[in-house]
Order: structure tokens, then sequence, then C-alpha cells
């Protein structure tokens, strides 16, 4: 492996310009076929094997036309203080703007709150319904206008006007400000870690290459292949973080090897040799994180995954070639490690000659080694609390309840909000999540009587306020059903009302099949399919990962402590987001303005996703230390040397990826939010609690039996050579360029 990269990143160094212009193009390919490629509509949110999917394709198959999965928009009207909707005034305004929206493009239907019973018990709110041919997301922009413009006529009549529903959706834009502000952070990171304007442009322009053209490839493809929003947030927010680390380190490490008096062709294959080895292996585990999520079994995630995936390959391999391209754009401008600003310095030759002639005066070790001295002499203790502190961290996970978010939790200065709001204050709070009873009697000798006795076994359930009446099909066979619990649709008491009707089984006397969905059983459904995968996608993702840190690192027990130290840092970042999000703790700094149940892919999700990138701090960090070892220093003395050449890369790593991630927390979108925060406080975690203290604790305590792997197992497993090991004949033979010019010939 190294041995091939040093000859990929000299090749890189050398055909700099074709390699430059073979990305471009690309970028440019990427960007032209995302700029014609036609408009993409929403994903379709399918959770194949449940319930609430059952009854959908039901619905869809024996209610042809109905527009099952069309958009839904609701216009709520509270009447002045004194005054009530069914004042003479009010119903005319409400008669006009139910007119006008029916007269609109895309709309299938809009009710009449005075004829389908929609005005509250003391009159005061009314709300009519509108639904649309196609799913809210696919709606055109001049008909969403058209809904958000229905109420101005009765706003200037003096009713508060708000509306709601899925076709206000607009797609989950993340902040575009702390996007700015995370690239601001990590330029600043960088320039202090690198020491120069051009050397941390580098990773910077990489990073935007690579998400650039992952982007806008999904963008391109997002009609094709059926690709929301949302997959191409998660593309953007994990390429950009990892393509910036990856390029880092190998800076950081080319600029160590011209430290080391080497030629700068030779520094960038060397450091591609070595650093990118580790970056090739950390990206295999992020891509095995991402892609795993397949296994959950949910379309969207599946597509969320792969997608993201797709752009750490790129990363990976930006990494891997255009950034010793663009070392070798940047001559003498990228400086040595520790190399003060100079006009001129010495030439190849004169530096590797300066260097042996340096006199050997002692450095003072840095705050890497320093620490890392500290964590060696007391591994015990620093063990312990670290793993006391974040098992505290930890605790409120314990209290996790998970959901989706609605427009509950929507910012109150939205409409979406305020409408749901109103509908909550005349209706009740489980108005917002009506549920949608579907029972088909088809198998029945009596339908009707069938359908009786399922509204009859339902309305005498809990927390069931109102059920409407029965709405037959065309054929009779199968009948609608619409329950409002008492609840709002998050709570634990709606769920268990679900849980209640698929338990009462009302039609099976009759031969009858009683299916609840509904977004309020989708979500609860969804939830459920997320936690009986959590188990299976875990096992799969860590136990490859383990396989590869096995090959990796040539050890049992190092691999099995990064997974369980993984675990303590995502269960900690768990814990945080329970705090922040469920009970409201420092909500009001986040700008988190409705606290509830904690979003249902979010622990999958972080499984997922901070696996990968902990493994990245694991990978670049112990892989110095098992070099260090290699080359014949001691457990003790490894573990020090490890931590001088990669702490102070993995910290400004890790900073970069939190500002990036921290970046989304400024969206308005909860979902958006709760996910850069959890990401971002998970690096915290694992990068600055897990590698740089419980790991060197960890392996100071286990010393050479860190390193221990069976014989059996030593002699199976492939020799990936991350160390570099191989790169050492070459500095033999640059000592001994002729080996053989003082040898006797032989004759035959």
């Amino acid at each position: 492996m190294a041995t091939f990269l040093h000859r990929l990143g000299r090749l890189a160094f050398r055909r700099r310009r074709l390699v430059a212009l073979t990305w471009v193009a690309l970028l440019t390919l990427a960007g032209v076929g995302a700029a014609f490629a036609p408009a993409p509509g929403t994903t379709s949110f399918s959770i194949p094997g449940t319930e609430a999917q059952k009854a959908f394709d039901l619905l869809e198959q024996r209610f042809p036309g109905a527009g099952a999965d069309g958009g839904t928009g609701r216009i709520v009207f509270k009447a002045p203080e004194g005054r009530k909707m069914t004042d003479a005034d009010n119903r005319a305004t409400v008669a006009k703007t139910v007119e006008e929206l029916g007269a609109g493009s895309e709309v299938v239907s809009v009710t009449d709150p005075f004829t389908t019973n929609a005005v509250s018990e003391d009159g005061t709110v009314a709300y009519t319904s509108v639904k649309y041919e196609v799913p809210g997301m696919e709606l055109a922009d001049t008909t969403r206008d058209a809904l958000e413009a229905a109420g101005d006529d009765a706003r200037a009549a003096g009713l508060t006007v708000d509306i709601g529903g899925d076709a206000l959706q607009a797609g989950a834009e993340p902040g575009a400000a702390g996007e700015i502000v995370g690239i601001a952070i990590a330029a600043v990171v960088l320039v202090v870690t690198l020491g120069s304007l051009v050397a941390a442009g580098l990773p910077l322009l990489t990073a935007i290459i690579g998400v650039g053209i992952g982007v806008s490839t999904i963008t391109a493809l997002a009609e094709a292949l059926d690709l929301g929003d949302t997959t191409s947030t998660l593309a953007l927010m994990i390429g950009l973080a990892v393509g910036i680390d990856y390029a880092l380190f190998i800076v950081s490490r080319y600029r160590g090897e011209l430290a080391d008096g080497r030629d700068r062709e030779e520094a960038a294959g060397r450091a591609t040799g070595t650093a990118g080895s580790a970056v090739v292996f950390a990206g295999l585990t992020v891509v095995i994180a991402l892609a795993g999520l397949a296994v959950v079994g949910v379309p969207m995630l599946t597509k969320m995954g792969l997608a993201a995936a797709g752009t750490v390959v790129v990363a990976v391999l930006i990494a891997l070639t255009m950034i010793p391209a663009l070392l070798g754009f940047a001559g003498r401008r990228i400086r040595p490690a520790g190399e003060k600003r100079e006009r001129r310095g010495p030439g190849r030759a004169g530096r590797a000659q300066k260097a042996a002639s340096r006199p050997a005066a002692p450095a003072r070790p840095g705050l890497g080694a320093r620490w890392a001295s500290f964590v060696v002499r007391r591994p015990a203790v620093l063990l312990l609390l670290g793993v006391a502190g974040l098992g505290a961290i930890a605790v409120p996970a314990t209290q996790l309840e998970l959901g989706l978010p609605d427009d509950g939790s929507q910012p109150t200065s939205t409409t979406q909000r305020r409408a749901y709001d109103l509908l909550s204050e005349g209706f009740g709070p489980g108005f917002n999540g009506p549920l949608t009873i579907v029972v088909d009697a088809r198998e029945s000798d009596d339908p009707r009587g069938a359908v009786s006795t399922v509204t009859d076994g339902i309305e005498g359930l809990e927390d069931v306020v109102t059920v409407t009446p029965a709405a037959f099909n065309k054929a009779g066979d199968t009948a609608t059903i619409t329950v409002i619990p008492d609840s709002k649709p998050s709570s634990t008491r709606t769920e268990d009302l679900v849980h209640a009707i698929r338990a009462e089984g009302a039609g099976a006397d009759t031969g009858a099949e009683v299916l609840v969905t509904g977004t309020t059983a989708m979500n609860i459904d969804f939830s459920q399919k997320l936690n009986d995968a959590l188990i299976p996608y875990l096992g799969l993702v860590v136990g490859l990962a383990f396989l590869l840190l096995i090959v990796v690192f040539r050890s049992v027990l190092v691999p099995l402590k990064a997974a369980l130290g993984f675990l303590l840092s995502v269960l900690a970042a768990l814990g945080a987001v329970v705090a922040v999000f469920q009970w409201g703790w420092l909500g009001g700094l986040l700008g988190v303005e409705e606290t509830g149940p904690i979003m249902s892919m979010m622990p999958i999700f972080m499984v997922g996703v901070v696996f990968g990138l902990a493994m990245d701090y694991e990978v670049f960090l112990v892989t110095r230390m098992r070099e260090a070892h290699v080359h014949g220093e001691t457990p003790a003395q490894a573990v020090v040397t490890g931590f001088r050449h990669s702490s102070r890369v993995v910290a400004a790593a890790a900073i970069i990826m939190m500002a990036v991630f921290g970046g989304f927390i400024t969206s308005s979108e909860q979902m958006i939010k709760m996910i850069g925060f959890g990401l971002a406080i998970a690096v915290l975690f694992d990068a600055f609690v897990v590698r740089m203290a419980i790991v060197p604790a960890v392996l100071a305590l286990l010393g050479e039996k860190a390193w221990w792997l069976p014989r059996w197992l030593d002699r199976a497993l492939p020799d990936v050579d991350v160390e570099g090991e191989a790169l050492k004949a070459l500095d033999s033979r640059d000592a001994d360029p002729d080996p053989g010019k003082d040898r006797e010939l032989v004759r035959a």
C-alpha cells in the first residue's frame, strides 16, 4: 500500500497539470449536469414492511385517483376578540377564500369549514383543508405562492390567518451564514497549524472541489434516483469535513518530510505513501459506516448513506492525487515544518546538508508530547476520569424519547407553527396528528357491519376524542376512518393509542383487516424500525471496521479499544442531544424554541457517521504510534512519539470538523440543527477525551500486549504496510546508490 501510494504521489507531483485539469474537468462536467438536470422532486418516503406503509399502499390501490400521496394545506382562521367565525361577515370572508383556492392549479379539493364541521366549539377558530394532485415538495412555486396569498383578504378583514401542512415545505436549507463561519474558522485553524496561507488554502480548495463534484453529481441524478434535499445536505456536511481533514494530514506530513531534508517530489511521495495510507483506511471506515445504513431497510436512509459515501470516496481520491499536484504548484511557498519564515532558503541539497550539520540542540517538547508523557505516567487516573466524565454526560440518553419533527417543533415565528398552535387551541392537541384507520373488508361477509364494529371498538378506547364516520370506496369493500387523539402527535400517549388500536383487532371476528396509517403512525413505525435495526447495523459496521483495523494495526486489542471508545463517545453525544433538545438545557443558546422527542433517525445516524469519523482519529493517531513501535521504540515511547507527530494535526482536524458541523446549528430546521449539534459534540468528545486521553492511557496500561496478534492470524492477514516500512528500503538505496560497486565480477 505505502509503496503504491508513494509512486502515485510522485506521479501526481510530476504530472500536476494533467491531474489538476482532470479534477477541474470533472467538477465542470458535474456542474453542467446539475445545471441542466430536471428539477428534483421529493424523496418517496416509504418504510417497507411496516403496517403504516401497507395501509398507505392499500389506499392507493382501493381509492384510485384520490391522491393519497398528494400534498395538503390548511388555512386556519381565528376571529377577533369578542367575535366568532360564524358571524355573517366572517363566513363571507372565508367563503371567498375557499372559492379562490378552488380555482387554483394542481388543486383536487377545498373544504368549506361550515359544511364539514371544521369550526371549534367556541366558534373562534375554523380551518379549511386543501388537497393537491402532487406531493407537497413537488408543487409549483405559483401554487405555493397562491396558498400563501390566499389569506391576505381575510387578514385585511381583521381575521388572524396562518397556514400549515406539507404544501409549504420547501426543503431543508442549512444555515448559509453558519456554513461560512464554519469554513472561516477552519481557515484560521489551518493557517495556525500549517504556518502559511498557501498551505492552509490547499485543504480548503480541494475540499470545496470534492464537495462540488459530489453535491453536483447528486443534484444531476436527483430526479433519476429520487434523491431528496437532505441527501445533498448530508453529503455536503460529511464531504466538507473529511475533505479538509484528509488533505490536512497529507500536507502536514509533507512539511515533516521536507524538514527531514527530502526534496519536494520525494516528500510528496512519502507523505502520500504514509499519511495517504492512513487516509485510505480512515476513508474506508467512513464509507463502511455510511453505506451500512442500507441494512436499515429505509430507502431514504440508504440513498443518503450511499450518496455521502460517494462524496467521501471523492475526498479520498482528491487527497491522494490533487494534493500532491498542488504541492508541486506551490513549490517553495510551503515551508518545512518548524522552519521560520525566510525570504530565501537553501537549495535541495543545501537543505539536506544544513539539516545534517545543524548542532543537535535539545528541542523543548511540544504540548502534545508533554501531554502524552503526563498520560503515560498516570494512565489509570486519566482513564478513570475520562470514562467517568463521559459516562456522566451519557446519563440523559437513558431517557431518550424518539419521534419525528412536525410543525409543533418549528420556530414560533413561522406561520406553520402558529397554525399548529391555533388548531391545538381550537380543537385540542391531538387534532394536529389524526390517525387514519383503513378497514379492508373484502374478505368479510358484511363489509359495512365489519366497519361499524371496528368503529365502535375504537370509540371505546382511552385517549380518543373523535371518530369520524367511515368513508367507503366505490366497491364498498374498503373504508377509512379518521381518529382524533386527545394528545399531541409526538406524545407517548398517542403512540400507546396506535398500539392499542392495532392490538384491539376489532375486525378480527368479522373477517376484516384493520390497519393504522397517517403521518403520526408512519412516524411511530419509522422509529420502531430504526430501533429494531440499530443492533444489527451496529454489529455489521463495527464488525467490518474491527476486521479492517486488525489489518491496519496488526493487533486485536487496539481495534477493540477503538470500538469501545467510540461507543462511549456516541452515548455521551446522545446524552448531550437529549439534554439540549429534549430537556431544554442551554436550548436558548442554540435557538431551540421547542423541546420534544429526539429525531427517530438520530441514534442510528450518529452511530454511522460518528463511528466513521472516530475511526479517522484512531487511524491517524495510532498509526504514528504503531509506526514508531515497529521502528524499535518501546510502547510508552511510541505513545509519546505518536502524539508528538500527530496530536497537533488531529486536534486541528477535530476543531475543523466541529466548526463545519457547528455551522449547521444555525439552520432554522430542527432536524438539521440537531444533526449539526450532535455531530459537533460527538467529535469534541471522541477527539479530545477518547482519542487524546483514554486511548493513550489504555495503550500505556497494556504496554507490549497492546500489539499482540496470534501468529496464525498474523500469517493469514495481508500486509498493507500502513507504517511505510517498505519505504525504508528507499532510504537504504539513497544512502548507497550503487550497492554492487564494490563487488568482484564472477566469471563462469
